[in-house]
């Protein structure tokens, strides 16, 4: 005979508490993941756009014309180094190139000591008007280049700068100096302020502060704006096209290579052009390749003040 403080007791106080959540955090998890392959679905396939017309280009560039028509997804049979040369010499792809990397050059140069002065000073110094500034320099952002071509023009051949380098650079800064100001600004407000009290403690004018303790500390960000400038400048074909159309010696390589493809519609030299083409992207390429590091972390080193 069993008494009643034997009974086993299985009423709800006794129940094992069911799992409460689980069910809702299996959905949660189900969704990231569906969110997560999708994403990886995504960066797929705008990696095989991308990828695949850059590798194409690059293999058109060592086959001749038969070639390039017949089997356009084939190996080359072979290397032909000729039409690189050919567009080198003959299409003045050489010429084009350093023109390219003068106005390259000077143009990022002065983008990124203007910019990084502009939004230095906009990100650690109040003053009347500083927001009013800030928006004039970030609204450039929205406005397209091609609505300002004809003014533009006018204004280059006013100043006699039209159909040389230095115009074409000074609008490079021009047309670079709005996102250049709006990234380094956000990038400027994160350093520390301890630092620049610390330099001013010591010391230091407003200009040594700036270039021997505030640029260096910048200098992810810096990268990151300065790469992004170099592909801008570096791809641009609009304004060349109108500031240098009757200079032809001082064309840049976009300028030459679309010579080039009018040309090729009469001559058929495709294979110089896909040349002409993969000197264009490879150097670009190469810039990113070895400055990946360094523009991810200036891209998240603002992320965390």
């Amino acid at each position: 005979m069993t008494t009643q403080t034997e009974r086993p007791m299985t009423g709800p106080a006794q129940r094992k508490p069911a799992p409460t959540g689980k069910g809702g955090d299996r959905r949660a998890k189900s969704e990231v993941r569906l969110l997560s392959n999708l994403g990886h679905l995504a960066l797929v396939v705008w990696a095989v756009i991308v990828i695949v017309p850059i590798l194409w280009t690059f293999l058109a560039s060592f086959k001749n014309t038969t070639e390039i028509f017949s089997s356009p997804w084939t190996l080359p049979g072979e290397l032909r180094w000729e039409n690189w040369g050919r567009a080198w010499t003959q299409a003045r792809v050489g010429r084009y190139f350093v023109n390219s990397v003068i106005v390259v050059a000077f143009g990022v140069f002065g983008t990124m000591l203007l910019g990084s002065m502009a939004a230095y000073v906009l990100a650690r110094y109040k003053f009347v008007g500083n927001r009013v500034v800030y928006y004039l320099f970030v609204s450039g952002l929205a406005f397209p280049v091609f609505l300002a071509l004809v003014p533009l023009f006018f204004v280059v051949d006013n100043l006699g700068l039209l159909n040389s380098h230095t115009g074409l650079v000074l609008v490079y800064i021009a047309y670079s100096l709005p996102f250049t100001v709006f990234f380094l600004a956000a990038f400027f407000k994160t350093l520390p302020t301890s630092v620049a009290e610390a330099g001013m403690i010591d010391g230091c004018s407003h200009t040594r502060l700036f270039f021997q303790v505030m640029l260096p500390m910048a200098k992810p960000g810096l990268i990151s704006v300065g790469i992004f400038n170099i592909i801008g400048q570096w791809s641009q074909y609009q304004l060349p096209l109108v500031l240098l159309s009757n200079a032809e010696d001082k064309w840049v390589l976009t300028q030459g290579i679309a010579d080039i493809s009018v040309n090729a519609g009469y001559e058929a030299d495709w294979s110089g052009l896909f040349a002409a083409l993969s000197m264009a992207i490879l150097p670009m390429i190469l810039v990113y390749a070895i400055f990946q590091r360094q523009i991810q972390s200036g891209l998240t080193a603002g992320a965390v003040k």
